[in-house]
C-alpha cells in the first residue's frame, strides 16, 4: 500500500537536510509541497526531479483530496512545507489527519524546526514546555494570551514576524519586566542571532535597532507557579 510521508526539511541552512529526507524525496513518485517554486528551489540544489502537488495552507483540505487520489493509484507521496517540520506552526497536520483517515500509512521523517533548534541552546528549561507558535496579532487578544502563558509558570516558544516583535516584547516587558527570554533570529542562516536578557533589555534592545529582519523564534523562560499582576490594561 503506498504512504505519506511527512519530511522535515532546513530551516535555512541547507547542510541541515538529512540523508533520509533526500532518500525519501528520490522514492516518491509525488512530491506535495506548501510551496512549489519554494520546494523547486530546494530538489534542484540536490538534483532531484518530481512531479510536484501544491498543499497549502488555503488549499490543504482540497489538495488533501487529490493526494488520497494518488495514493490509492498506488503513488507515494512525500511532503515537505517551506521550511522545518510539517505540522509546526506549518501546513502539514491537516493533511496528514485526512490520509491516515483514509486508511493510508502515514510516515514522518524528522528533520529541523526551530523550535527545537532554540530550545537546545536556550540553557533552561525545566519538565514542561509549552508551544504557543504565533500569537493572534490583535493587541488585546496577544495581550491576554500572554498573560495566561506566563501565569502558568511554564517555559514558553513562540513565533513572531519581524514585523511584530517589538510588540510582543513591549507586552512582555509589561506583564513581566524580569522574565527571561531568549530570541532566536534568523536560525542556521547566515544572520542568525540568538540574544538573551530580560523582556525590558531585549525590548530596548530591539528598539534601538534601524530594523530588524528575519523570523524569529522567542524562549521564555518558566518560573515557579505565580499569578501574575495586571500592571496594564487590555488594549
Amino acid at each position: 500500500m503506498a504512504s505519506l510521508y511527512i519530511v522535515g526539511t532546513p530551516i535555512g541552512n541547507l547542510g541541515d537536510i538529512t540523508f533520509r529526507a533526500l532518500e525519501t524525496f528520490k522514492a516518491a513518485d509525488v512530491i506535495a509541497c506548501e510551496d512549489t517554486r519554494h520546494t523547486l528551489e530546494l530538489l534542484t540544489h540536490f538534483g532531484i526531479r518530481k512531479p510536484l502537488v501544491s498543499c497549502r495552507a488555503q488549499n490543504e483540505e482540497k489538495s488533501a483530496e487529490k493526494i488520497v487520489d494518488l495514493l490509492k493509484s498506488g503513488k507515494n507521496v512525500a511532503y515537505a512545507s517551506d521550511a522545518g517540520t510539517p505540522g509546526i506552526s506549518d501546513p502539514g497536520a491537516l493533511l496528514a489527519g485526512i490520509v491516515r483517515d483514509a486508511g493510508f500509512a502515514v510516515v514522518p521523517v524528522p528533520g529541523p524546526s526551530a523550535l527545537t533548534a532554540l530550545v537546545s541552546v536556550a540553557g533552561a528549561g525545566g519538565k514542561t514546555l509549552v508551544f504557543e507558535g504565533f500569537l493572534s496579532p490583535s493587541p488585546g487578544k496577544r495581550r491576554r494570551r500572554l498573560k495566561e502563558l506566563l501565569s502558568s509558570g511554564d517555559a514558553v516558544i513562540l513565533y513572531e514576524s519581524p514585523f511584530r516583535l517589538l510588540k510582543l516584547l513591549g507586552d512582555l516587558a509589561d506583564i513581566d519586566s524580569e522574565r527571561r527570554i531568549v530570541i532566536g533570529r534568523e536560525l542556521t542562516k547566515l544572520h542568525e542571532e540568538i540574544i538573551d536578557g530580560t523582556a525590558t533589555e531585549l525590548r530596548d534592545e530591539f528598539a534601538s535597532r534601524e530594523s530588524i529582519k528575519g523570523e524569529c523564534a522567542v524562549f521564555v523562560s518558566g518560573v515557579k507557579k505565580i499569578k501574575l499582576s495586571d500592571k496594564s490594561a487590555d488594549n
